[in-house]
């Protein structure tokens, strides 16, 4: 087997891991995916993966779920016209969580002190990704 190969099979398993992860988020909030809007979904390991998923609601809604080397989220895909720009929500939102973690003082415990900074982190790294113009060459435009 070539290099080449074992690492096109490496990609898709760490595709197929987060895209798990994202079906367990969203089945623990009680939303069942239909189906991936894969165009406009994006991958980038190891760090994260987009995915823009219609669920099996009636009506069906779509949503944004974040998974990878962060926690897994999500919401409405009114939230953002595409995936970079998802990234930039999430980066926001969760600086805000952690805000109002640190913001308890000394009443959050140890734990809840530790998520605020893995979200800071995580926040600053999703920033990056955002500024970062070469990762989103192939972004299609929203319409």
């Amino acid at each position: 087997m070539s290099e080449q190969q074992d690492n096109r099979e490496a990609l898709q398993g760490w595709v197929r891991e987060q895209f798990q992860k994202a079906q367990k988020h969203l089945a623990s909030k009680g939303i069942i995916p239909a189906r991936v809007l894969e165009k406009e979904s994006r991958y980038l390991p190891p760090l994260v993966s987009v995915w823009k998923i219609e669920t099996a609601d009636k009506p069906a809604k779509t949503v944004w779920v974040i998974s990878g080397d962060l926690p897994s989220d999500h919401v409405e895909a009114g939230a953002a016209d595409s995936a970079r720009e998802v990234l930039r929500y999430f980066g926001l939102r969760w600086q805000m969580q952690a805000e109002q973690i640190i913001q308890q003082g000394p009443n959050a415990d140890k734990t809840q002190k530790e998520f605020a900074g893995m979200l800071i982190s995580r926040a600053e790294g999703l920033a990056q990704m955002y500024d970062n113009q070469a990762l989103w060459a192939n972004e299609p435009t929203a319409s």
